[in-house]
């Protein structure tokens, strides 16, 4: 098994056991570890008819990826695989009319993925869409992160972003960019009802010039303070529940 197929940490060990425990291949916990949630863990795993290994903690720190903060709980599982193109479209096609998607334009810091994905299943996003080059998978960190958001929100890869945004353009969705330029809208006077997509740009260099080209319109987040720009998985929190907002 790859360090792939590990999950590790309280709050996505439990979300897994708790949404998807026919994943679940085992389940190991820190042999010097007694406390409400590691019971609580035990508890979920009997309740599924499975049993937790007590282990040393160098055994878990030899398994998982360096560096790994698991809080003496790990679970060896099948995880859910990105999806491609074709399901994108399915899930437009499904959604009739009220497609919700957000596009990741080259975020590559896994815990910036992890955090939008758990807005993005806090603000019943449909899909989050990034690119297979040069942007962060589902890597153990990123689920860590995403508190079993990465096993409940549709992640699709695609190989060409810009084409993407085209495809799901002619099939009746706006695309909404953010950007501070001169011909953005505020975020709130942008209408984000009906079928309806949000491209968040990259850590520090925003959206590239292709992707804004490929948006129906730009728009930004009024700021009070003195600051310009907001790290990329709170502004998408800010955008993505705006449209929360007015879509309910």
């Amino acid at each position: 098994m790859s360090k792939q197929d590990w999950l590790y940490g309280i709050h996505s060990v439990s979300a897994i056991l708790e949404r998807h425990p026919d994943r679940v291949l085992e389940i190991f916990i820190q042999d010097n570890r007694e406390d409400d949630r590691v019971n609580g863990i035990i508890g979920l795993a009997k309740r599924n008819g499975l049993r937790a290994q007590f282990v040393p903690k160098k055994t878990l720190d030899h398994q998982l990826e360096e560096g790994a903060v698991h809080q003496g709980v790990a679970i060896r599982y099948r995880p859910s695989a990105p999806q491609d193109e074709g399901d994108l479209k399915k899930i437009i096609e499904k959604a009739a009319n009220s497609a919700f998607l957000l596009f990741l334009d080259g975020v590559t810091d896994p815990h910036n993925l992890g955090a939008c994905l758990r807005s993005a299943d806090a603000a019943g996003v449909q899909a989050v869409v990034t690119t297979r080059d040069k942007s962060a998978g589902l890597s153990p960190a990123v689920r860590k992160v995403a508190v079993g958001a990465a096993e409940t929100v549709p992640f699709v890869q695609v190989t060409n972003l810009a084409r993407t945004l085209e495809l799901v353009r002619e099939m009746g969705v706006w695309v909404y960019g953010t950007a501070l330029s001169p011909t953005a809208k505020s975020l709130y006077d942008t209408d984000l009802r009906g079928n309806v997509g949000i491209v968040m740009g990259a850590e520090g260099t925003g959206l590239r010039r292709l992707t804004q080209e490929c948006c129906d319109g730009l728009m930004y987040i009024p700021m009070a303070g003195t600051v310009q720009s907001l790290n990329v998985s709170v502004a998408t929190g800010v955008c993505l529940f705006e449209a929360l907002r007015q879509r309910s």
